[in-house]
């Protein structure tokens, strides 16, 4: 078959295939071209999930009538000239007009700041209008109807009308988020009206997220080798069920790049269960030259330039801004707390029908006031002194707490974890704060104080088990290199293995905490990484993993009775320990309800 040229139509609908995946793509390339021009505001309308109608108006510079015949060519822009390293745009492959009008009815109307009147030019599946007057004001709008009406195999492939409304949605949350100080209204007959007002970012990521989420967030700001990390991340304890609250922009473009969602899982990968994940709206400002936009032409991708630097600036300054706050928790279990009271006339008892009596500084707790069997004869606090982490072993730790000091039964109320008062249901810790109460978990408290002192014995050289004949591995040449050049550092986690040959390493020792293991599943696994990061936690990970669950089966377990003492010394531990705001699944060790809320439940 002989070679022929293809049609301008047929090129811009192949074209369009990338550009053009769905309604919300339309959107994302009109709003981008409209930030570019300058807009402060921004309207948009739609239809039928945008399958329909999608109407946006913005008051930016707007067009005259030979620029709006050179809008609807392809490879025609504003926006660059010769350099594809400095972009500094959002737009500039000049595709997304040709692309849209090529499978749609697409009509432009704009009119610059000063003119007499507009000018509007129309699209209809791939077919040209000439240009016209338009009465309009100064601004643009861009009216896309019957996408796909030409193309029913494309149309086919699109989702409900509800999918692609919420998939409009999204997208416009992420060019809010990006640009807080530009207007954003949102309507049309398939959706409820959303309006975003120009404000600081703060404000817009409370309108964009709500509230909850600043109040439960933590500021982040961080640089590195010219690479600056801004923004906020979620406090562990406020996780969702999926990732789809994990916002990133890369020199205000957002973006959906593998590599920072695996840097945040990475980082908040102490405290939250592989099930639940982080909220975090995180900016990365970077050189132009050091990340490139061009990688696809939705631009939805990028690639970096040094993908380990900036891979190890989102999970050093996440993981130093969670230690950082402490052992703040999430307010949802607080503020929660309220709806759980519900008032009521509840009937008379006899003081004596298994209330346990007050606990005053250093009383009794419920289970010793009343005799309750099983009641230790002492407390896990005596033993605490023989917890040393046997990680040659591989034992879990006995679950003990340190010893309280001699002053610790009248623990001040003014600790911010305040003074135990009582235990209820044998494993919650009352304590009365100066401000009021805190209820304190008392195994997941213990599990993090316990994780977290066996991750500092990671700190030092693990011991290994030797192996008593050497594994050997094959693998890629440029793999072989690659681990030989970690040797060294996988030594220090127990991980002994050289080169043997051009193709293979060989395995002679592996950290003896992880017991038996898959031990050419754990080198390809390694090699994996540094391939593509090129530096690899796989094994620093794995350790944790193992150390985690140590904690969770050597910690204080639910139905264990403490005394006073014992329980002053939790909340003392507590306070002095990195992270202990949430166990090692990302769930709140402790919930704090202000006096002024208890107050109200009784109508003070």
């Amino acid at each position: 078959m002989a070679i022929v040229r293809l049609s301008d139509s047929m090129i811009n609908q192949i074209a369009a295939g990338e550009v053009v995946e769905r309604p919300a793509s339309i959107v994302k390339e009109l709003v981008e071209n409209a930030i570019d021009a300058g807009a402060d505001r921004i309207e948009l309308v739609t239809a039928n999930g945008g399958k329909g109608l999608i109407r946006i108006t913005d008051n930016g510079h707007g067009m005259g009538p030979d620029d709006l015949r050179l809008a609807i060519e392809r490879h025609c822009t504003s926006k660059l000239t010769d350099d594809l390293l400095d972009i500094r745009t959002l737009g500039f492959r000049g595709e997304a007009l040709p692309s849209i009008g090529s499978v749609s009815a697409l009509t432009i109307a704009s009119r610059p700041a000063g003119a007499e009147h507009g000018w509007q030019i129309g699209v209809d599946h791939g077919h040209v209008r000439p240009v016209g007057p338009a009465a309009l004001s100064a601004g643009t709008v861009i009216e896309v109807r019957d996408l796909f009406a030409h193309v029913p195999a494309r149309l086919k492939f699109l989702k409900s009308e509800r999918a692609e409304t919420a998939a409009i949605t999204d997208t416009v949350k992420r060019m809010a988020l990006a640009f807080p100080a530009v207007r954003f209204h949102l309507q049309g007959s398939d959706r409820a009206t959303t309006d975003y007002p120009p404000g600081s970012l703060e404000e817009r990521i409370g309108q964009v997220l709500g509230t909850d989420f600043v109040r439960n967030a933590i500021e982040i700001d961080a640089e590195r080798e010219g690479i600056r990390l801004t923004g906020l991340a979620g406090l562990p304890t406020f996780n969702r069920g999926n990732a789809l609250n994990q916002f990133f922009f890369v020199n205000g473009r957002p973006v959906r790049d593998k590599q920072l969602l695996s840097a945040v899982r990475g980082a908040y990968s102490d405290f939250l269960a592989r099930d639940r994940h982080p909220v975090a709206v995180l900016f990365v400002d970077l050189p132009p030259q050091e990340v490139d936009v061009n990688v696809h032409p939705a631009k939805a991708d990028v690639r970096f330039r040094d993908p380990a630097l900036v891979r190890g600036l989102l999970v050093g300054a996440l993981k130093q801004a969670i230690a950082a706050a402490g052992h703040r928790a999430s307010s949802e279990g607080g503020s929660g707390m309220q709806a759980a009271f519900r008032p009521g006339n509840w009937p008379q008892r006899p003081a004596s029908a298994g209330y346990s009596a007050p606990l005053g500084g250093a009383g009794q707790a419920y289970g010793a006031a009343n005799g309750a069997p099983g009641a230790p004869s002492g407390g896990f606090a005596e033993h605490a002194a023989d917890f040393q982490p046997d990680f040659g072993a591989a034992t879990a730790p006995s679950g003990q707490v340190v010893p309280p000091a001699p002053d610790m039964a009248a623990a001040s109320l003014h600790h911010p974890l305040g003074a135990a008062r009582a235990q209820l249901h044998e494993n919650y810790i009352i304590a009365q704060t100066d401000r009021g109460l805190v209820i304190v978990d008392q195994h997941a408290a213990h599990e993090r104080i316990v994780y977290e002192a066996l991750k500092r014995g990671l700190s030092d050289r693990l011991p290994s088990q030797l192996l008593l004949i050497p594994e050997i591995v094959d693998l890629p040449e440029e793999d072989v290199e690659r681990l030989g050049e970690a040797a060294a550092d996988f030594e220090q986690l127990g991980l002994s293995l050289e080169k043997f040959g051009p193709g293979a390493v060989a395995v002679r020792e592996t950290p003896a905490l992880l017991g038996e293991i898959d031990v050419a599943g754990l080198v390809r696994d390694l090699a994996d990484e540094l391939a593509e990061w090129g530096t690899s936690q796989g094994l620093r990970d794995r350790l944790e993993h193992v150390a985690a669950t140590m904690a969770c089966h050597g910690s204080v377990r639910a139905g264990r009775i403490l005394k006073p003492d014992e329980m002053n010394a939790l909340l003392r531990q507590m306070e002095a320990t990195p992270n202990s705001g949430q166990c090692n699944h990302g769930r709140p060790t402790w919930v704090e309800l202000d006096l002024k809320d208890i107050e109200r439940l009784f109508g003070r």
